[in-house]
C-alpha cells in the first residue's frame, strides 16, 4: 500500500488549504485512515479519523475548522482546513491502518504553513 499526500503550501492566518491523500497498491488492506501533523519540535498528533463505517472524530484543536471525508470507490480521503491559525503550521501526514494486523500506513508528509 501507497499514500500520496498532496495540496499543502504557505496559507495567511484566516486562509483554507484542502490536502488530498490517495491510496494505492492492496488498499483492501487499509481499515481506518486519517490525519496527523507533526509541528517543529513536536510529537505527531492526530488531527482526524475516519473510521472503517466512515464516522469521524476529530482532534478538538481543529474542531469547527477542519472537515474531513472519504471517497472509498477512489481509495482517497481528503482534509479540508478553514480558519487556519499559525499554530497549524505542521507537516500533514495521512493515515491508514491494518485492525487485524495493526500496521500502521503513511503517506509522505506535507507542509502547510499558515503565516500570521
Amino acid at each position: 500500500v501507497q499514500l500520496q499526500a498532496s495540496g499543502g503550501g504557505l496559507v495567511q492566518a484566516g486562509g483554507s488549504l484542502r490536502l488530498s491523500c490517495a491510496a494505492s497498491g492492496s488498499t483492501f488492506s487499509i481499515n481506518a485512515r486519517g490525519w496527523y501533523r507533526q509541528a517543529p519540535g513536536k510529537q505527531r498528533e492526530l488531527v482526524a479519523h475516519i473510521s472503517s463505517g466512515g464516522i469521524i472524530n476529530y482532534a478538538d484543536f481543529v474542531k469547527g475548522r477542519f472537515t474531513a471525508s472519504r471517497d472509498a470507490a477512489k481509495n482517497t480521503w481528503d482534509l479540508q482546513m478553514s480558519s487556519l491559525k499559525p499554530e497549524d503550521t505542521a507537516v500533514y501526514y495521512c493515515h491508514g491502518i491494518n485492525h487485524h494486523t495493526g500496521y500502521n500506513y503513511w503517506g509522505q508528509g506535507t507542509l502547510v504553513t499558515v503565516s500570521s
